[in-house]
């Protein structure tokens, strides 16, 4: 981000404020800036990976990666009811988008690798979230940007719109985002 940028954040910061994952600009945004997304190095994660049940992977943007070295990988994300309706035009025999844990397990079959990335803090329960990706009895889980506290505690976080999903901002005019962020007790 530019000095310029940073300044002007600070200075005069958005009025608007969109509300929750669920917000269709928000899943909008993160849609297109997925769809622009042009990744350009390997993941040595799915080196050797079959299956990946995605949690909280939007609108396939880790498939984008993990797709250009391992055309053959299938892939599930587990999303949102908005961002799986939204994402479904994306959809291949490869990569398919599932509101439930459970429903992208079935359609996998053997599970490889879970991978979540900043996603698991962001459901009403998260350790009940942990429990059912565990059931699935994966190869392999990778968990990142999991906030974890002596106890269990929710807050709101607040984030730009131009800051979600990958690349830059193809917004016009920035907006603040809040949602609530759940910290799993260690």
């Amino acid at each position: 981000m530019t000095f310029i940028k940073r300044v002007k954040r600070k200075l005069l910061p958005p009025r608007e404020v969109v509300q929750g994952y669920e917000n269709p600009e928000l899943v909008e945004t993160i849609f297109l800036k997925t769809i622009n997304y042009n990744p350009d190095s390997d993941w040595p994660l799915v080196a050797g990976m079959n299956t990946v049940l995605d949690f909280g992977g939007g609108a396939g943007l880790h498939y984008k990666v993990a797709h250009r070295q391992r055309p053959d990988i299938r892939w599930a994300v587990v999303e949102t009811p908005a961002m799986v309706q939204r994402a479904k035009e994306l959809g291949t025999d490869r990569l398919m988008f599932f509101e439930r844990i459970d429903q992208a397990a079935d359609w996998l079959g053997t599970v490889d690798l879970i991978h979540s990335n900043g996603a698991i803090q962001y459901v009403p329960d998260a350790l009940e979230t942990v429990r059912t990706l565990c059931t699935v009895r994966p190869a392999t889980l990778a968990w990142y940007r999991v906030p974890i506290s002596e106890e269990t505690r929710r807050e709101v976080q607040t984030s730009y719109l131009s800051d979600n999903g990958p690349g830059s901002s193809l917004a016009s005019r920035e907006k603040l985002v809040r949602y609530e962020r759940n910290w799993i007790s260690e």
